[in-house]
């Protein structure tokens, strides 16, 4: 079939479908087909699927320069109400709401179905009519097995009936969804959002809902607050996030000449930003690639949203979604996903070859989350996560077999938005500070600090007043101090702002207790967050977060060990930025600091992956020439003989803050001891300026 017929095929589907699901939307529960108890969901679900083709029908009219503000702002509040907090407890998108109404079991099915949907927002503002018409499809066969069900029997159907009707949706469309979605993530022609970027009047804020993302007053504030800053500090702005960029290839020995695109990751709202970088990164011959944070089940879901992604309308949706594939999660399923993830890399591999890796400008000051825990909500079994962390595995195994690790690298950036409060603007300019700060000034002192630790055998982390921190970390040995180091020496280069030391600890020998009374991991909240190290892996977790053991121990299991039974201390950093943690303390936003700042105002650890994960063999060089030695661990280093020992496919970082820090002491192999950091302050001398923010 050529691409004319099966584009005609595929209109005359859709209006077909849009007809049938019209009449759905209008007819009496009495006449629904369906018993009335199943009715209302239908209908109103119809009514939803009406609200987006009635967006349709706008965006091909393509009016946008007729359509005031206001209308703009009504209209997408109005794709975005139903999931709303306040209107949350009476949405078929809320498992706790169907549950109650059908049952647990075919709650979440129709809960599913109706996330999945509500997914679809994205597809009518990219015109992509076969993506919407697929759920529109899958919406209809649903719904025609509990009319057949009711003439039949004057009952629903089964559960597994409905089930199967989704297993083999998911089934049937993720060569297809993969194909896509991996072209969008690598091919600069996919430039849906580059245009928004390049071509809007930005001084308009009604460029912000050609997105089809949710907007608030929130990113209105943002991109209006940039248009008030001159081009220069804009410029200067931009240049510290594509620096970082480029500098990362420099200091790890990466030929970026090679590169061809380069991944763009941001948050409405900080597109003047955006703009200026992409003129900087074409300048270093790379083209932007930028994609959507999709929210459909066929990629990845959670809190947190990977590419460009608008408000959260609602957080509690988002973690009730996290696990939606347990309804089809199966052995069969995994390898058909990996087989055509392989397929759909082949085939565009040149691309995947001279991609650079990701660009990201993240945000903080949303208000913090902490997610209700919901029983109705789907979850994997025991089975399903063994399977989870199987595919997590194999799958970044291809990703690193067509985007090399070797060859690629990446930047990530941080500024706070206006939700952060009534200093919005004193705050902004305060993260500006923090991430433009003298990057040889710190390059000398962490010099300094290095040069105790690479003497040291091992290295005391003890907490402070009710943090309850005491732990080993053991240090790998050096062969020859005179070209050797244990650390790496951090300034503003891919992880900005500046300000760490950092290393892969050796996992025998690094026991005890790590501790924090509060901390923020991947947009969720952790309270009393407890981990125990036995030769370097978790072997006891804890957290405060739920009324029950089982509850917290699931919690931490799902979002820190990501599933696996265990995970290694995957690395070890003293942060530096002072600053940072000056400045948190005075706007009082500790608490909302992204880790990206976070994890260099004390040390922290990280579970998981080394830092130098599918990179160990590349040389890394301290500014004063030394190589960085420490870059694998007892589990890293099997990568030869077994991928799946060697790699956990994660990276947490948990930092304790200087506040809650009672010392931090280098030990040598005789048990000579140094003190880096007492109750909070640097004691090491050559240290001392890093005390210097704490004094005003």
């Amino acid at each position: 079939m050529g691409i004319a017929e099966e584009t005609e095929m595929i209109e005359e589907r859709f209006g077909l479908a849009g007809e049938r699901i019209a009449e759905i939307a209008v007819l009496p529960l009495q006449e629904a087909g369906v018993s009335q108890e199943y009715g209302s969901y239908f209908s109103e679900t119809a009514s939803y699927i009406r609200k987006l083709l009635v967006e349709w029908e706008r965006q091909e009219r393509r009016q946008l320069q007729d359509v005031s503000l206001s209308e703009l702002r009504a209209r997408n509040c109005a794709l975005y109400a139903d999931i709303l907090p306040e209107n949350y407890n009476r949405c078929y998108g809320n498992p706790g709401y169907t549950a109650k109404r059908y049952g647990r079991e075919m709650g979440q099915l129709l809960a599913f179905l109706y996330a999945e949907i509500h997914s679809q927002i994205e597809s009518v503002y990219e015109r992509d009519r076969e993506e919407l018409l697929i759920r529109m499809e899958l919406f209809l066969e649903i719904y025609q097995s509990f009319v057949c069900a009711w003439e039949e029997k004057q009952a629903a159907p089964s559960c597994e009936e409905v089930r199967q009707i989704i297993y083999w949706f998911v089934s049937d469309y993720t060569s297809q969804e993969l194909q896509k979605r991996v072209r969008r993530q690598l091919d600069p022609e996919a430039d849906f959002f580059l245009r928004i970027v390049m071509d809007a009047d930005l001084g308009d804020l009604r460029y912000l809902y050609r997105y089809g993302e949710y907007i608030t007053e929130n990113e209105e504030r943002l991109a209006s607050y940039l248009n008030g800053l001159p081009r220069e500090q804009i410029r200067k702005l931009a240049d510290t996030f594509t620096e970082g960029y480029r500098t990362g290839f420099l200091v790890s020995g990466k030929d970026i000449t090679k590169k061809k695109t380069v991944n763009i990751r941001y948050r409405t709202g900080f597109e003047r930003i955006i703009r200026e970088a992409v003129l900087n990164f074409r300048e270093m011959g790379l083209e932007p690639v930028i994609y959507r944070a999709s929210l459909s089940i066929f990629h990845k879901k959670g809190v947190n949203r990977v590419g460009v992604y608008g408000a959260d309308a609602n957080r509690q949706y988002l973690y009730d979604h996290r696990e939606d594939e347990a309804l089809y999660l199966d052995k069969k399923y995994i390898n058909k996903k990996i087989g055509e993830m392989k397929a759909a890399y082949e085939s565009v591999k040149e691309l995947a070859g001279v991609h650079g890796g990701p660009a990201c400008l993240e945000t903080f000051g949303e208000q913090p989350f902490a997610p209700a825990a919901k029983p109705e909500t789907l979850c994997l079994n025991g089975r399903q996560q063994k399977l989870a962390v199987e595919y997590a595995a194999q799958a970044s195994e291809i990703v690193n077999r067509y985007i090399r690790g070797e060859e690629r690298s990446f930047t990530i950036i941080a500024f706070p938005v206006p939700e952060i409060g009534p200093q919005f603007s004193q705050i902004f300019d305060a993260v500006i500070e923090i991430n433009t700060l003298d990057s040889a000034l710190y390059q000398k002192i962490q010099q300094t600090i290095i040069d105790v630790l690479d003497r040291a055998a091992y290295v005391r982390v003890r907490g402070s007043g009710k943090n309850r921190t005491d732990l080993l970390v053991a240090l790998q040995p050096l062969q020859d101090p005179e070209k050797e180091t244990l650390f790496e020496n951090c300034v503003a280069d891919v992880n900005i702002p500046v300000g760490e030391v950092f290393t892969s600890p050796k996992l025998k020998g690094t026991n005890g207790v790590l501790h924090v009374t509060t901390v923020y991991l991947n947009g969720l909240e952790y309270r009393d967050l407890e981990l125990t190290f036995t030769d370097g892996m978790i072997t006891a977790y804890h957290c405060r977060n739920f009324a029950t053991e089982a509850e917290n121990l699931k919690y931490v299991r799902d979002n820190v060990l990501f599933h696996h039974e265990s995970l290694p201390l995957g690395e070890f950093a003293i942060g530096t930025n002072t600053t940072a943690y000056v400045a948190a303390r005075k706007y009082r936003i500790a608490h909302q600091l992204p880790i990206l700042i976070a994890e260099k105002t004390g040390p922290h650890f990280a579970v998981g992956d080394t830092c130098y994960s599918h990179s160990e063999e590349l040389p890394v060089y301290n500014p004063n020439g030394k190589e960085m030695i420490a870059k694998d661990n007892e589990c890293s280093i099997k990568r030869d003989e077994d991928m799946s020992a060697a790699y956990f496919h994660c990276h947490t970082d948990i930092t304790i803050p200087y506040d809650e820090l009672g010392e931090v002491t280098a030990v040598a192999q005789e048990g000579s001891e140094v003190v880096i950091i007492r109750e909070g302050r640097f004691v090491l001398a050559g240290c001392e300026q890093l005390n210097l923010p704490f004094q005003i």
